[in-house]
């Protein structure tokens, strides 16, 4: 069974991880929205370039900086999701705690890892 996952900083460059991460979660069966700055579609999925409302949200996996991430907060803590995955270079110490506090698990890895290994 699928996890509902968004991407925060999704991309049309095959280089960035938000791209590759939608692939990958895409592949293994996952619903995926994914959220970025440019519009665009990623193998037939549009990117979302709004803050749209998404019920049922399990996994919301952050691919942009802490500098950039306060835009974010309350959209991400609106969906209400199970857990955040900070991946490498989005650690946020402040962020996660007050996560923490609204009862959402918070995780240091790396999307791509999780999956290939099989713990996501």
């Amino acid at each position: 069974m699928g996890k509902d996952t968004i991407i925060i900083d999704a991309s049309t460059s095959e280089e960035k991880y938000g791209y590759k991460a939608t692939v990958s979660l895409k592949s293994h069966g996952h619903k995926v929205y994914p959220i970025g700055i440019k519009a665009g579609t990623i193998q037939g999925l549009d990117i979302i370039t709004d803050k749209p409302a998404i019920q049922n949200v399990d996994t919301v996996t952050l691919y942009v900086g802490a500098q950039n991430q306060e835009g974010w907060k309350d959209y991400i803590f609106s969906l209400k999701p199970k857990r955040l995955i900070f991946n490498p270079g989005t650690e946020n110490s402040v962020l996660e705690a007050e996560a923490k506090v609204k009862g959402i698990e918070t995780i240091e890895a790396c999307t791509l890892v999780m999956l290939s290994i099989g713990n996501y």
